[in-house]
Parts: structure tokens; sequence; C-alpha cells
């Protein structure tokens, strides 16, 4: 159900920043690399997404996508600017709409409009707080919808964004590895995030308690976060244990592996897999845009 890495300059063999993603799918759903040129739009100009059209921004970035065939948005991808954003599905108690942007959408709107990574975070938080998520995630499956979490990144800067409806908290990361596995992360520290969070919370009839508020208790579960076996546990030690010489070869090899089941087989499955090296200027991207990156060769893709 997606695992997405990223590992900054100090824990990196080049000093690069190292981001990856598993999209993991139904196994029968394609999903292809495709990129969008830059662009200018006129002032009243709007885009259709998936489910919902919204605003168009004044200029869209160019951007490298990997996107599942039938929707607008996409499971991860680049833009010009050095900017990689890939998505999770959080399931978790909380209002979604019928039919609102996607998570997909919404990684696909932040490459669009963002320059950096804070500026990307802000923009899709706006977008959320705006238009609501919401509408089915998967084709011919009109039951199957989620919350999302995000990670974002550029070569100096990374953000884990995630979301309960039109609610949000953003965590900087600031040095070492971090990855996100489907489930809330973000827990006391965080530097951004919705308006009234605590006030809203218990206006849907949750506990923020007295203290610090806590995310990831207050919107999921403690259990989940303590559980040593789930695979955002064994993530981390994953990349711990490659610390200060991970490179794009052992992102990949993370990628692809399978005791921990990052690496997905089965009727959901790893559909298509991403690594960036994230360098001012000089960033490069490796996409299999096929399943199961134990088996598919990873291909280097400009983005424009």
């Amino acid at each position: 159900m997606c695992d997405t890495f990223v590992a900054m300059p100090g824990a990196t063999a080049s000093g690069a920043v190292v981001f990856g993603k598993n999209s993991d799918r139904p196994a029968d759903e394609a999903q292809s690399v495709v990129r969008f040129a830059r662009a200018s739009h006129p002032p009243d100009a709007r885009v259709r997404c998936t489910y919902i059209e919204i605003p168009q921004a004044a200029q869209t970035h160019a951007v490298l996508l990997s996107q599942p065939d039938w929707m607008w948005g996409a499971e991860m991808g680049a833009n010009e600017h050095d900017v990689v954003i890939g998505n999770e599905a959080i399931f978790v108690a909380g209002p979604l709409e019928d039919e609102a942007l996607l998570g997909m959408d919404l990684v696909r709107l932040g490459l669009e409009r963002a320059t950096s990574a804070r500026e990307a975070v802000l923009v899709m938080a706006g977008l959320l707080e705006t238009h609501g998520q919401g509408g089915p995630c998967a084709e011919g499956n009109p039951g199957f919808s989620y919350h999302n979490s995000f990670l974002i990144a550029d070569p100096g800067d990374a953000w884990i964004l995630e979301t309960v409806g039109r609610l949000w908290a953003a965590e900087q990361v600031v040095d070492g590895t971090r990855n996100i596995s489907n489930q809330l992360s973000i827990r006391t520290r965080f530097e951004l995030c919705s308006e009234d969070l605590a006030d809203t919370a218990r206006f849907l009839g949750l506990d923020p308690g007295e203290g610090p508020f806590d995310f990831a208790v207050v919107f999921g579960d403690l259990a989940s976060l303590n559980d040593e076996d789930c695979r955002a546990a064994w993530g981390s030690r994953l990349m711990a244990a490659q610390n200060g010489r991970l490179n794009s070869e052992g992102m990949m090899r993370i990628l692809a592996d399978h005791p921990s089941g990052i690496c997905m087989h089965g009727g959901f499955a790893t559909t298509a897999s991403m690594v960036s090296e994230l360098r001012p200027g000089a960033s490069r991207h490796w996409l299999t845009g096929r399943a199961h990156p134990c088996q598919s060769p990873f291909e280097l893709y400009p983005v424009a």
C-alpha cells in the first residue's frame, strides 16, 4: 500500500538528497511514465482534475509523473525545479467527500505549482482546505477511498504532510532519514498545520488532551505507531543500515525488499517505483513504469 523514503545529505554517500517510492495499487492497473511541459494559462482558466474542476494556476511547471492511466493525478513525480512528491493512503476515521481532490491530484498540483518543497506543502494544504479530498481511488471500485500523507523533497529540504479530511499538519525533515507507509507518523513536532486544529478535533468528537497536540495519536492509533513489524518500521531499519552511504542503488534495493513486504506481490502489488537523487539543477530520476522493482529495471528519465 505504498512506501516512500527520503535520505538527507548527511545520510547519503554523495551528499545529495535521495528519494524513493513504491506505488502499491491493484495489480491489474496500468501505470505510465508521462511528461507535461511548462505552460502559461489565461486568468480565467480552469483545470479538470480526476473528479472536480478547479481554477488553473497562471503558470504550471514541467513535470515528470508516474501516473495510473485512468486518473488525472499521479502517484509520484518530479518537476523542473528539482521538487519530488509521493503520496500514501491513510486509513483513519474522518470526513471524506464524495467527489473532491484525490491525493494523487494533489501530487500533480504540487509539482505543477511549486518551486520548492516548502512551497509545495503550502500549495497542497491550501488546495486541500479549499476543495477537500475524496472520491474513489481505484478504477471500478467506488468504495475504495482514503485520506493521504505525502513526502515532499528538494535538494535542500524535505517535509512530511499528513492529512485527515481538510485538516493537515506538516513536519520538516532536517537531517537523517525518514519514511512513511500508510499510517500517520507526525506526533507533537510539526512546524505548520491547519488553524484551530485542536478545536476542530474536539468538534469531530476526538480528545486532543491537555498537552501538546499529538497528530498521529489523535487521528490514528498508538498501536500502529508501536508495531515493530510494520512496513514503516522495516523501512526505517533498512535505511538506518545504510546511513551515511545510501545512494540511488541502495534505495532501489530497499524498494525491492521482500522480507519487509515493501516490494509487494499479489492482488495488490507494487505497480511502479521511482528513485531520485536531488541536486540543484542536476537532479536525476529513475522510474520503472511497470510492476515489481525486484524484476523491472529502473530507467533514467529527464523531466523535460
